[in-house]
């Protein structure tokens, strides 16, 4: 038997994992993942944007209730199943695209510059000191910026085990 509520806040602390996660795809703020969210949150960081069957994909996987939205609830659940199930102890697939997609010229690091210009794309007012903190928060440094778990780090998704 667990004391009086730890059960429940168990349970909370891994709903609160995901949420900035999910917020940074859901670029209209409105509850929900859509087709258009993710067509905005790929031609942000890409010339070429994703295709449609792409984004088609995406939104099949995770859309358990087929109501064609990808809900808070129906995210949790995927992400939350693959946690520890991929390579290296990784949580994957849509963390490591939006890494990929903030991560402009691809060396597998978020610059200064990338996570800048993520932030403006987003629509948040920050700071070099602001962005200085990310990358400290992430473990990373001023020249190299940060890894991909430093990114998990900075949204407080903790899928490295």
């Amino acid at each position: 038997m667990c004391p009086s509520g730890t059960a429940q806040r168990a349970a909370s602390s891994v709903r609160s994992d995901l949420r900035p996660a999910f917020d940074v795809l859901d670029a209209d703020h409105d509850g929900k993942i859509s087709r258009d969210d993710l067509r905005m949150f790929y031609a942000g960081f890409s010339s070429r944007g994703a295709d449609e069957e792409d984004i088609k994909s995406m939104i099949s996987v995770a859309d358990l209730n087929r109501d064609g939205f990808v809900g808070y609830d129906e995210f949790e659940s995927v992400l939350g199943a693959r946690r520890g199930s991929t390579q290296q102890g990784r949580g994957g697939g849509v963390m490591e695209d939006v890494f990929r997609m903030m991560d402009k010229d691809g060396d597998g690091m978020l610059s200064r510059e990338d996570l800048k210009s993520y932030m403006e794309w987003a629509g948040f007012s920050v700071s070099d000191e602001d962005i200085r903190a990310m990358i400290a928060l992430g473990g990373g440094d001023k020249k190299g910026g940060v890894s991909y778990d430093g990114l998990l780090k900075i949204l407080a998704v903790d899928f490295v085990r």
